[in-house]
């Protein structure tokens, strides 16, 4: 089930929007529950290298129902009780989200989606991995399942210059990224692209170039967030120890920065989130009041009347 935004007439939309595009496929509104099956990372086990990246902590986006000693299907259950009291008729996408997806044997693999497909309101799976975990064997299931239902791999990139994916300890380079995504959406397979807007010696036109490299690749969506410092990670140290490296964006600048990114970004690909909020316990900077995501969208569309912007116009 290949979706692209090439389905959605959107010439007069300032930017393509990524939900806009899942209500043109789906007759139902579409609400991912996030399912977290116990999965770990190469670069905390060993395998790569210990502590993961520097700026990661896991539990800043697990939500409370989200618990590795529930079964996926419990978890599934859980999260469909606890949004169907929002939203009466809708459909779910179980959204493998904690860790690294793909990081296991096929055997143990296939099990786990097939618990979370086993739901009769599962009609898709979007799975988080890094692109350095996954294979041609996996990938080949993957085209499997997409003839039965929406799947989509959301890959790590986080940024497109490898002096940056060395710093955060990344553990892989921008080239690792360029091909798992190329021989992924080559199967018909959605692909979504994840990007860290501000990493530390990152400057403007650093993160701008990062808009035209991704445009060159088959994506279907992107999804950006700012740069959060939080507790128990790395990176907090290092914001500690040398402040100088980071410039943390107000909220007023970083709108800015997500429409001149906008502008440089091709419009064959949507845009599924600017932002990521981390819980206020964990978050050290930025400190932005903790907005949500439909008050950032909305001051980001005002922002874009009023220069006159639109994505891609600079692509």
């Amino acid at each position: 089930m290949n979706l692209t935004p090439k389905t959605l007439n959107s010439d007069f939309e300032p930017y393509i929007n990524y939900n806009s595009v899942l209500k043109s496929q789906f007759s139902q509104r579409i609400q991912k529950i996030s399912v977290n099956a116990g999965f770990t990372c190469p670069n905390r086990d060993g395998r790569l290298g210990f502590g993961g990246c520097t700026y990661c902590n896991n539990q800043t986006f697990i939500p409370d129902y989200c618990q590795p000693t529930k079964s996926v299907g419990q978890q599934i259950e859980e999260g469909i009780k606890f949004f169907h009291n929002k939203y009466q008729a809708q459909l779910y996408f179980a959204y493998f989200q904690s860790f690294t997806n793909t990081y296991s044997d096929f055997e143990n693999l296939k099990t786990i989606y097939q618990q979370a497909l086993a739901n009769p309101k599962v009609v898709g799976l979007v799975i988080g991995t890094r692109p350095d975990c996954i294979s041609e064997h996996l990938l080949d299931y993957f085209q499997t399942l997409s003839q039965k239902h929406y799947i989509m791999i959301e890959y790590g990139v986080e940024s497109t210059d490898n002096q940056t994916l060395a710093f955060v300890n990344r553990g892989h380079d921008y080239f690792c990224a360029e091909k798992a995504i190329k021989e992924t959406t080559a199967r018909g397979i959605n692909v979504a692209a994840h990007i860290i807007l501000g990493l530390p010696t990152e400057n403007r036109e650093k993160i701008l170039s990062h808009a035209a490299r991704i445009s060159e690749l088959p994506i279907t969506a992107l999804k950006l967030h700012q740069l959060q410092i939080v507790k128990d990670t790395k990176m907090a140290q290092q914001f500690a120890e040398q402040p100088q490296l980071f410039h943390l964006y107000s909220l007023e600048e970083y709108i800015d920065l997500c429409i001149d990114f906008l502008q440089f970004t091709s419009r064959k690909i949507a845009i599924e989130r600017f932002i990521s909020q981390s819980p206020k316990k964990l978050l050290i900077a930025p400190q932005w009041g903790g907005i949500k995501n439909f008050e950032f969208n909305a001051k980001l569309l005002k922002r874009m009347k009023q220069r006159g912007a639109r994505q891609g116009e600079k692509c």
